[in-house]
């Protein structure tokens, strides 16, 4: 069911295994008519994983251009690739091995690299050689599809309540050293606005609460609370499950 919500398109379906199923079939109609290169950005965390592996089967894994897509990352961990709480490994294992993407359009954080600092420094070149350079025009989107997940306290990406980052305008990538067990590095919120559509997926009865606060936020929410702090430019789409979606108890 698509409806108006949360202030762009609300999708709902009844489980996540059917949320998954019409976001792929979603982004296949997307792609369909898309001329040229596509960059997406994808999302890490457990929600997105069953999106993915619905990508990896027919026939989405036969139908969508995967020569022209490039992907990249809205957030990482700074752990090896291998770790399990690798963003870009969770999706390598769902979707990319399974597919036919050109090896070199795959842009995970380079988290081998000496520091969290010098990793950050690293990806806002590879973004801005994709992209053709370091300023963000509006009529020309970085991404064509950000994915992204929502944090019980409102925060997305790895951009969390109260975080300097919050702030930033200038810098495309940063470092998250506090308020999670490990490293951060994270867009910031000026590429994760550079696209033609944002696409939020939540799932799941632990949701209900902040879905609720963002039906009806009051003032400090949205001072607070970094999602309401979000504006893509182009379109923004929620897919979310009847789960997520009834009422706190």
């Amino acid at each position: 069911m698509t409806e108006r919500g949360l202030g762009g398109h609300l999708i709902r379906s009844a489980t996540p295994a059917a949320l998954a199923e019409e976001a792929a079939s979603w982004l296949a109609a997307r792609l369909a008519s898309h001329p040229g290169p596509i960059r997406l950005a994808l999302s890490g965390g457990e929600t997105p994983r069953l999106f993915y592996q619905t990508l990896a089967r027919s026939p989405h894994a036969e139908s969508l251009p995967w020569s022209r897509i490039e992907v990249f990352w809205g957030d990482e961990r700074f752990v090896p690739p291998d770790h399990p709480a690798s963003n870009f490994g969770m999706a390598r294992t769902a979707l990319l091995a399974h597919v036919p993407i050109p090896e070199d359009h795959i842009h995970p954080f380079p988290v081998t690299a000496r520091s969290p600092e010098a990793a950050v420094a690293a990806y806002a070149e590879t973004l801005a050689a994709s992209y053709g350079g370091r300023t963000l025009a509006a009529e020309r989107p970085l991404f064509d599809v950000v994915f992204l997940g929502l944090g019980e306290d409102g925060h997305i990406a790895s951009l969390l309540p109260g975080d300097p980052l919050l702030e930033e305008r200038t810098q495309w990538v940063g470092v998250v050293r506090h308020g999670r067990p490990e490293i951060r590095l994270t867009l910031t919120f000026p590429p994760l606005e550079s696209t033609r559509a944002a696409v939020f997926f939540v799932t799941g009865a632990r949701k209900r609460p902040i879905l609720a606060r963002l039906r009806a936020p009051i003032a400090e929410d949205r001072r607070t609370l970094p999602v309401l702090r979000y504006h893509p430019a182009g379109e923004l789409f929620w897919f979310i499950d009847d789960e997520a979606l009834s009422l706190p108890s």
